[in-house]
């Protein structure tokens, strides 16, 4: 009965949520072309103050949501793995939690901005995965919160859904920050460089301490077996019982 309910309520969210997009979308259709013009053969975007500061505002959003916040909460969660206290360990949960609630909500709010502010026609790469984006990063937090107990038959299944779409939600979010700032290039003839470099900089080290999380306790492992090891007697160092058992009879 409890899982029937709960395969109700899932479902009646993400109605909700595809419900609510559709007029968000029908009303991008509707949004006139007042700041676009004509050059050569694609749209140059004409920028004024109010305009600049909301595209800039909107991006800054997205990445701190999508290229830091998310990441950063893959990280955090990821050093549950061999955490044996249990007070650390419900501050490693929280804090996870408490950074994909408020990348959520840092979306809806460059989503909101995006839909009020911007021409919305759905004809590029990074509006197209933005919407898709919008709706996928609410499944992860939704599956948070109804997180089977440790032990129970279902948690490997709901471990693997989680771990999957998390990741996959984060590495599109880093995907459609680069298409982000390509079509501000596009748009506005401004270079992004810089951002690119910067945003590819943190992408790595994010990725190192990925990669470095796998081996730590390996090395943590490695370095206490070491140590046994060099602290270990010797045949020619025994201690003196050892000598005496092993000195032959007078």
């Amino acid at each position: 009965m409890i899982r029937i309910t709960t395969q109700k309520v899932i479902l009646h969210v993400a109605i909700f949520i595809i419900v609510s997009l559709l007029p968000l979308v029908t009303a991008t259709q509707k949004h006139a072309k007042k700041i676009i013009h004509e050059c050569s053969d694609h749209k140059v975007l004409e920028l004024g103050p109010k305009l600049s500061f909301q595209i800039i505002l909107h991006g800054i959003l997205l990445w701190a949501s999508m290229g830091f916040l998310m990441p950063i909460a893959i990280l955090v969660i990821r050093m549950s793995n061999k955490e044996q206290n249990g007070r650390r360990l419900k501050m490693i949960v929280y804090t996870h939690a408490s950074l994909q609630i408020l990348s959520v909500l840092l979306v809806a709010v460059a989503t909101i901005m995006s839909v009020i502010n911007f021409e919305n026609f759905f004809d590029n790469t990074h509006q197209r995965l933005g919407l898709a984006l919008y709706v996928a990063i609410w499944l992860p937090f939704i599956a948070g919160i109804f997180r089977p107990d440790r032990g129970s038959k279902n948690r490997g299944v709901w471990y693997a859904f989680h771990w999957l779409i998390g990741v996959t939600v984060t590495l599109l979010g880093i995907v459609n920050v680069y298409i982000g700032l390509q079509a501000y290039n596009t748009k506005t003839m401004k270079s992004t460089s810089v951002w690119n470099w910067l945003f590819s900089i943190e992408v790595g080290v994010i990725a190192f301490i990925y990669l470095f999380q796998e081996k730590w306790q390996y090395i943590k492992q490695s370095g206490g077996i070491l140590c046994n090891e060099s602290v270990r007697p010797t045949d020619q160092e025994a201690s003196p019982t050892q000598k005496k058992e092993i000195s032959p009879m007078a």
